[in-house]
């Protein structure tokens, strides 16, 4: 049995040319602010957790951050106001102002009639029209303005921390999937199968699961986002494992196919296909490669098997502090696509799936590199049998 990896020590105080990161990323934050509409704006209201940890590495269940041109302030309340300090003290999180609040709403309006701001932005994607409604009604001649992606765009590309953090993150889950073979047996359940995947991602020093393991067996390989059931693998079946982890806040993603004994012609050609679809896509991820073309290259494939219709999903998803975030790789109009560049995460995982026959996955997490890509797992593509 593979001995599980240690758990990887917080990583702080990293800088990028001689500064903390977290300086760069709340500069370069102001200066979008300073560039929307005409005057810019006075100060952005950050309620996306992740956004806020990216921004500060804080990294709590319940936050606020406002952010302008002269102070950066992180509203917590009693739960975390320790664990900031102590965080700021050790560099693990960059030393802005601390606010201990009772009520978010409460302290947030207060802290905009405070600095008397004119124009004030907030992520409409992460505020509730409630939540909204609150904030109109307590501010007082205040400007306050959606807006969107302010933050996310700015995580599409890795700095060297996060890209040293999500190329352990592969390797330890690649070593989760080389175990593959232990666990899928004719009897044994999927909901059992799953159960012992998930006590690996933990064995293997990640800190949860990325998202809800999916372990499908038989026909139930052919729904895309099956859950796992009491069903027990049977001879022939096909086993389809898509299952991920956290380390240190960031998400790999993998899927990996098993066959009970021997598997019928049709599921290995199914199989085949979906491999060579993968190849094509993983080919084709290059700095300058827009996602859709990235797409086509794994959708061609499949359409040239007679399988277009069988592929459902677009071919991979950004990586990060979430499982799925930008950039989306997918069909679509190419003038809306995004071009990618070094130091993007996504991953490449083409699917074909026909009820009464089965359905076949393959997934790996892939980085933009300079010279052109690094998989950054590298557990075996093969069939795996038991």
């Amino acid at each position: 049995m593979a001995q599980p990896r240690p758990r990887a020590a917080v990583r702080v105080g990293v800088t990028i040319n001689g500064r903390l990161n977290y300086d760069i990323r709340l500069s370069r934050l102001r200066a979008r602010l300073a560039a929307i509409g005409q005057n810019g704006l006075d100060a952005l209201v950050v309620t996306n957790l992740n956004n806020i940890r990216y921004l500060t590495g804080f990294a709590g269940s319940a936050g606020a951050l406002a952010v302008s041109a002269l102070d950066c302030t992180l509203l917590i309340d009693g739960r975390y106001e320790e664990v900031v300090r102590a965080g700021q003290v050790a560099g693990a999180i960059a030393p802005v102002d601390m606010v201990r609040v009772k009520k978010y709403d409460t302290a947030i309006i207060e802290h905009i009639n405070a600095r008397q701001w004119k124009t004030v932005g907030f992520e409409a994607d992460h505020t509730p029209v409630s939540q909204h409604r609150r904030w109109c009604d307590g501010v007082a001649g205040v400007d306050l303005t959606p807006t969107a992606d302010l933050v996310e765009s700015a995580r599409l590309v890795k700095d060297a921390q996060e890209i040293e953090i999500l190329k352990d993150a592969g390797r330890r889950l690649s070593d989760v999937a080389r175990r593959i073979g232990e666990w899928v047996a004719v009897g044994r359940s999927e909901l059992e199968i799953a159960g012992e995947v998930d006590r690996a991602i933990r064995q293997a020093g990640f800190e949860k699961t990325a998202f809800d393991t999916i372990v499908a067996a038989g026909p139930n390989t052919a729904y895309p986002h099956a859950r796992p059931t009491d069903r027990r693998v049977a001879k022939g079946d096909l086993v389809l494992l898509d299952f991920g982890g956290v380390l240190e806040g960031y998400c790999v993603d993998l899927t990996r196919m098993a066959g009970a004994g021997r598997v019928s012609a049709e599921a290995h050609s199914l199989y085949r296909a979906v491999r060579d679809a993968q190849d094509a896509a993983i080919a084709a991820v290059t700095p300058g490669a827009l996602t859709t073309a990235v797409d086509e290259s794994a959708r061609q494939v499949l359409v040239q098997q007679q399988l277009g219709s069988a592929f459902v999903h677009g071919t991979g998803h950004g990586l990060g502090l979430d499982v799925h975030e930008a950039p989306r790789v997918g069909p679509g109009d190419p003038s809306e696509a995004t071009r990618l560049v070094s130091g993007m995460v996504v991953t490449i995982e083409p699917g074909a799936y026909v009820v009464g026959l089965g359905g076949v996955r393959l997934e790996d997490d892939v980085l933009v590199t300079d010279q052109g890509r690094e998989v950054l797992t590298n557990a075996p593509r093969d069939l795996v049998t038991v």
